[in-house]
């Protein structure tokens, strides 16, 4: 989890993500079309299952009002029925014999469309008709085609109404692609049939009329989402172009002082990405300015060894006294241990974050690192009479990190409490484990770190020796590279007095114990 450096948290909320906007601009045409063209099959179901269900009712109620009608009756009220409905009916006597036709006993009600004279809108609308189906996988319906034979066996739902004596329905699908409805019904007792034939034009022109409709609004949908498809296109392309303009001017290095833009008001991934830049940009500078100030300290270091250095090799042959001589070689061997030690422990503080980097973290004992310490220090002769005690709290002191990098944090904190205590002080190191850290201190007997200069010991080439320490002996390196260290380990190392209240100066490491 990326924080910047005003410590906000660089997280991009999914209520305003940009993928969101992205796929909700996208996504949304096409949900609309899928939803339509099922809605469109749907609805032209819906118009056909009613239709069905009134042809069923009309045949039923025609077959009751011709069953012992006389044949003239008969005749009038097919053509009656026939022309108000807009229907076809024959009526078939028991042996399946046509016995009246209303489009033969007056001016038929309605034609079918001759596709041969359609034009190109008519064409085109029955292309779309064709598509749809092929989207929606509707199911194929049989062509309608008059049976050359007039008898009602080659009527299939004829032929099932007089078997079974119920109302038979059926859809056919006429070559313009408008529906065709038929009905056959018993009438009476006495084995006769009546068919009826409408052609439903009016269900096709509603189906079209809703797509004509839905088709309207499908442009007016991806014209809008092309409208904040640019817009969203732009949101994106211009604070882009202003991060790479801030980048290449930061590369560049001709403006020191860089804007580069957070975007604050943005809480998508752009906004995160300029506030990462920016962060990553201030860090650069930090690091750019940490490098020139480090550069600065370590010339003005090494050339006062270095000025020391020449002016005794450069008075050496001058000088006859061997007295004399033997102090400008001494002086010399010591100014040359100086710069040894100063190029030692710069390149140590230069390689701290690289081998870190490049180290794999391991299960580190800090009670038993630092007693390993201690020990070795005693048996050299290092601690100059100085007793140092270790006190470890009963429990695990295990911390993830690279042992040879924390023991260099240990013998610098036990190298500089040793410095300052006095020859027959005592140096105290306690370890203690709370709320899921390891803490460390280290605790002389000197005088002690005044409050306001606390964070200047940590300083790189910050120098404040105890008095009688020859000059030279120390880098002032040491505890800059111990709080580096720390800093690499997501721990922290800082300087406070002792918590008994007596003279001295307690260094506290603390680090994240390992679960």
């Amino acid at each position: 989890m990326a924080k910047g450096a005003s410590g906000e948290q660089l997280t991009a909320t999914g209520r305003f993500a940009l993928t969101g906007r992205i796929l909700a601009v996208n996504i949304l045409p096409l949900l609309i079309m899928g939803g339509g063209l099922l809605y469109l099959d749907s609805y032209r179901t819906q118009l056909i299952n009613e239709r069905f269900k009134l042809a069923r009712i009309e045949a039923q109620i025609t077959a009751e009002a011709l069953a012992g009608a006389t044949r003239e009756r008969q005749e009038a009220l097919l053509v009656q029925i026939g022309k108000e409905q807009r229907m076809r009916l024959r009526m078939f006597d028991a042996k399946g014999t046509l016995t009246a036709d209303s489009f033969a006993l007056a001016e038929p009600s309605f034609r079918f469309n001759d596709i041969s004279d359609d034009d190109w809108e008519q064409r085109f609308s029955r292309w779309l008709d064709r598509t749809v189906d092929t989207i929606v996988s509707a199911e194929a319906v049989q062509d309608y085609v008059e049976p050359e034979a007039q008898e009602a066996d080659a009527w299939p739902e004829l032929a099932r109404a007089r078997e079974l004596g119920l109302s038979q329905v059926r859809l056919y699908d006429w070559s313009d692609g408008t529906p065709v409805i038929t009905a056959a019904v018993p009438v009476g007792l006495q084995g006769a049939t009546l068919l009826t034939v409408r052609n439903a034009v009016d269900i096709t022109e509603s189906v079209r009329a809703a797509r004509t409709t839905l088709g309207f609004a499908m442009v007016l949908l991806l014209a809008t989402s092309a409208l904040l498809s640019l817009f969203l296109a732009r949101t994106i392309v211009t604070p882009l172009r202003l991060l790479a303009r801030a980048a290449v001017r930061v590369r560049q290095g001709r403006d020191r002082e860089v804007e580069v833009p957070r975007l604050p008001q943005r809480s998508d991934e752009i906004g995160l990405l300029a506030r990462a830049v920016s962060d990553m940009t201030g860090a650069l500078r930090q690091r750019i300015d940490a490098v020139d100030t480090f550069a600065a300290d370590v010339a003005h270091e090494i050339k006062n060894p270095l000025a020391s250095l020449r002016s005794a090799i450069d008075t050496l042959p001058r000088v006859e006294d061997p007295e004399l001589r033997s102090e400008l070689i001494q002086i010399a061997t010591h100014d040359v241990r100086r710069i040894d030690r100063l190029v030692t422990e710069i390149a140590a503080a230069s390689r701290v974050d690289a081998e870190i980097s490049r180290a794999t973290l391991e299960r580190v004992d800090l009670a038993e690192l630092f007693a390993n310490l201690i020990r070795s220090r005693e048996d050299r002769g290092m601690n100059g009479g100085r007793r140092i005690v270790l006190d470890a709290a009963p429990g695990s002191h295990i911390v993830m990190g690279v042992p040879t990098q924390l023991e260099r944090v240990a013998e610098n904190l036990i190298d500089n409490a040793v410095s300052f205590s006095p020859a027959d002080g005592v140096v105290s190191v306690s370890i203690r484990r709370t709320g899921g850290q390891s803490i460390t201190e280290v605790c002389d007997e000197g005088p002690g770190i005044a409050a306001d200069a606390r964070e200047a010991v940590f300083r790189r080439f910050h120098s404040d020796r105890p008095e009688g320490e020859s000059f030279g002996n120390h880098s002032g390196l040491g505890l800059a590279i111990g709080r580096a260290i720390a800093e690499a380990h997501d721990g922290t190392l800082s300087a406070d007095a002792r918590p008994d209240g007596a003279p001295g100066a307690c260094l506290r490491l603390r680090l994240p114990a390992a679960q």
